[in-house]
């Protein structure tokens, strides 16, 4: 080959790569660091002062992408990540993509498919208007998340279903496989929500179940999905199935937004279980927030979680947490944050060996492997989230 042949061919490789970079273009990288100095005054029954990474949001970097197919269909992906800021290890070390990773087909008209790793429509649509959207669930989350109104609960080998906006209404279906070759759908899940928005009111309802795997008298590793377990619920972690029923509504009024929710969540037991009655835990909350000046956010919450009479409890055990936030925001992305959190647990529930213990205290969601050694429990964190 001569050299104007060789020129000629490198200059259209050169073409070629060029356009594909411009075809990659609408992949965008994203993310947020977030640490902070927590403080809480009983863990096991000692207080301590630590740094925690993922506070006021969580740290972790995505990529997201968009390919428009033409005729009103695009193709689109997300892979995300959650690491430790303090410590830079990734949140999960058997999972690159913890967070989420999945893949689909979304059309204007007739809504969007998705198959992956994903959050739950009941997330989604009822959690966006519930207290950790607006508190941050580190502090904000119902006790231990119990009720799965947080990022707790994340489904693998999940198809969702979301209709094409309507008048303010938004609904969502997902399906997630268990995999196991039984034919009874063991560690299958399934949850549907609906969200309907009338400025300045917004109201959302929401259903999940989950289905344990074959693995055992504790939570599979091989069901579809998991959820938070904390000592407000390690005595039902066996359960053969859960089901999450819940409810939010919002109403804003220039800088102020008031909300309520509730919900109600039953562990099922079955043949493996370590206990044999259905455990049930209701909660109702309150939640609401003031932008006070452009940079100056503030936000309070308080929940009231209760469990029902079952497996020998009588004194059954209540959760009481008053959460609050200050947010003063340096920049559209960067911000200053002070959140505080304390619990009161009375009663009796069920320990992790199945025996009647006292109920403890487990500040939102960022207590779940640290509780109390008794009913009470104060959380302080100040830090600092940057996002890109």
């Amino acid at each position: 080959m001569n050299h104007t042949c060789m020129r000629a061919a490198a200059l259209a490789a050169f073409s070629l790569i060029g356009a594909n970079v411009c075809a990659q273009s609408n992949v965008t990288i994203y993310g947020v660091v977030d640490a902070a100095t927590a403080y809480a005054s009983n863990q096991g029954g000692n207080s301590n002062t630590y740094m925690r990474s993922g506070n006021l949001s969580a740290s972790k970097i995505g990529f997201q992408g968009v390919e428009d197919l033409g005729g009103d269909l695009k193709a689109l992906f997300l892979l995300e990540n959650g690491f430790e800021s303090d410590t830079g290890a990734q949140s999960s070390a058997s999972a690159l993509f913890n967070r989420q990773a999945y893949v689909g087909l979304q059309s204007a008209a007739y809504g969007s498919v998705t198959a992956g790793r994903q959050y739950t429509p009941y997330y989604l649509l009822v959690g966006s208007l519930a207290s950790s959207n607006v508190l941050t669930g580190a502090t904000g989350a119902h006790p231990g998340d119990i009720d799965g109104l947080d990022t707790t609960v994340r489904i693998s080998n999940s198809v969702t279903y979301s209709m094409p906006a309507w008048r303010g209404l938004q609904a969502s279906a997902q399906y997630g496989f268990g995999e196991a070759a039984d034919g009874n759908a063991a560690g299958s899940s399934f949850s549907a929500a609906v969200k309907y928005s009338t400025s300045p009111a917004e109201f959302a309802l929401g259903y999940l179940k989950l289905k344990n795997g074959q693995n055992g008298t504790g939570w599979s590793d091989k069901a579809s999905a998991s959820f938070g377990i904390s000592a407000i619920n390690q005595g039902y972690a066996s359960a053969d199935s859960i089901e999450f029923i819940a409810a939010s509504a919002r109403y804003t009024m220039g800088k102020w937004m008031v909300g309520a929710n509730a919900s109600n969540v039953q562990y099922q037991a079955g043949s493996h279980s370590t206990f044999r009655d259905t455990a049930i835990f209701n909660t109702a909350g309150l939640i609401a927030s003031y932008q006070w000046t452009p940079q100056w956010f503030l936000s309070a919450g308080y929940s009231d979680t209760f469990a029902s009479r079952a497996n020998g409890v009588s004194d059954r055990a209540r959760y009481r947490q008053l959460s609050f936030e200050q947010n003063y925001a340096l920049s559209k992305r960067t911000a200053i944050y002070l959140i505080e959190a304390r619990q009161l647990a009375r009663g009796q529930t069920l320990g992790q060996n199945g025996a009647i213990v006292d109920a403890v205290a487990s500040v939102g969601d960022s207590q779940n492997g640290t509780p109390s050694s008794n009913g009470g429990q104060t959380v302080v964190m100040v830090g600092l989230k940057h996002s890109f």
